[in-house]
């Protein structure tokens, strides 16, 4: 994002964001159609952890949910795009950078939004119970990209033993 006007808080943050996708694009790029539909975790009682697919189905539209938060936090009426699945690899690594753009033109469309908020009724409620504000929820996005590059990495080394 070196690239863009965005300063302080904002700018490191989508930095790293841009990084923590462009990490797991490296670790994405070379699996196969019959690895990315390759069950990995039969066990799961979470279907957006049963496949690789089912687990970039789940990181590109998360990706895009958090900013739709974000815009909603702020008075907009967005309305998350449609989660997308794909049979390869190729359309998944488009759908995460569009995501990172998508995410990218807001913050360039609103670079003096309040990161931090410390009054709770201000705070971002999401479905899953947590209270965010814009910087916690930006935190959140890299950190679940980096959990999810984790564990399709770990997956992909069991699947060679």
């Amino acid at each position: 994002m070196k690239d863009s006007n965005l300063t302080g808080a904002i700018a490191a943050l989508m930095d790293e964001y841009k990084k923590a996708v462009n990490e797991l694009i490296v670790v994405i790029e070379p699996i196969s159609q019959h690895l990315l539909t390759k069950t990995i975790e039969p066990e799961s009682s979470n279907t957006d952890c049963i496949s690789i697919q089912t687990i970039l189905t789940h990181v590109a539209a998360s990706m895009f949910s958090y900013a739709v938060y974000i815009e909603n936090s702020i008075g907009l009426k967005t309305v998350r795009p449609e989660r997308l699945q794909f049979d390869h690899i190729t359309p998944y690594i488009s759908r995460l950078r569009e995501a990172l753009k998508y995410n990218e033109d807001f913050f360039t469309r609103y670079p003096n939004i309040t990161m931090e908020e410390f009054d709770q009724s201000k705070k971002i409620n999401t479905r899953w119970g947590q209270q965010y504000d814009v910087e916690q929820m930006l935190e959140h996005a890299v950190v679940h990209i980096l959990r999810h590059r984790r564990q399709i990495k770990n997956a992909l080394g069991k699947m060679k033993n």
